[in-house]
């Protein structure tokens, strides 16, 4: 069993969060984040143009890109949080340069040597895996894939294929942090994902509060918290610790009472 799949096999749903690496004190909110009950934790990584992202997090890589955040930096997180936390699993989120622009055979064995246990590449459609499927999977390095709501049946074999660890839901087609779906929405994608893998599906984007993560609780089997916890380093900066620790025990108290 790998760390993945024993924090999806826990009796509530799972709780992933999110953090941008080098954004404040990375270790010290890694720390908070699993005292405060995060069953996964993704470890963004900075980069100059984040698509996919928002105002929070574009603003979180920008002040961490200005402090001088590498990419050796962020694997030093991930060795020194492994040492600390052995079997809390730890995903790398980001954008294809930075974990290819070395090769993916580089970028999976630092990965491995650093016990990363997956990662999610934002800007890798299924159509292009070899750039870097092969050689996460070849270290045991789960492949996380993304599905929106415009992934209809044709397009869920492809994105399926190569896929591990969970799948990860985007519930609205637009960027992290401005906007939730309706729960019918999530709760019908949810049953339609279901059915076409057994995967873990966890559901994320615009979940900021913990009545909010109790509703997808009741569906799915894991809710992912990100730009809401980045708001609250952007506020405390070094000191967001104790912040970030109290606002994810809000959210897993309310994940855990959602199957009561």
């Amino acid at each position: 069993m790998t760390r993945l799949s024993a924090a999806f096999g826990k009796p509530h749903p799972t709780l992933v969060t999110f953090i941008t690496a080098g954004d404040g004190d990375t270790a010290a909110n890694l720390d908070a984040l699993v005292a405060g009950g995060a069953d996964v934790i993704e470890l963004g990584m900075p980069f100059t143009d984040p698509m996919a992202d928002g105002p929070a997090i574009q603003q979180a890589n920008i002040r961490s890109l200005a402090a001088g955040t590498t990419t050796a930096d962020i694997f030093a997180y991930a060795t020194a949080f492994r040492t600390r936390h052995p079997d809390v699993p730890l995903v790398l989120m980001g954008y294809a340069n930075p974990m290819t622009i070395r090769g993916a055979d580089w970028f999976a064995a630092e990965c491995k040597k650093a016990g990363v246990d997956g990662v999610i590449c934002v800007d890798i459609p299924p159509e292009e895996d070899p750039e870097l499927g092969p050689a996460l999977r070849s270290v045991g390095v789960d492949l996380i894939r993304l599905a929106t709501p415009t992934s209809d049946a044709a397009r869920l074999p492809a994105i399926l294929n190569g896929s591990g660890g969970f799948l990860y839901y985007v519930s609205v087609a637009g960027i992290t942090g401005l906007q939730q779906a309706a729960q019918a929405s999530i709760e019908n994608a949810v049953a339609r994902l279901k059915a076409a893998t057994d995967l873990p599906i966890a559901v994320g984007f615009g979940v900021r509060t913990p009545e909010q993560a109790a509703a997808i609780a009741k569906v799915a089997d894991g809710v992912v918290v990100g730009s809401a916890i980045v708001e609250i380093i952007e506020e405390h900066g070094h000191n967001a610790a104790g912040p970030v620790r109290d606002y994810v025990a809000s959210l897993k108290a309310a994940i855990i009472s959602a199957r009561g």
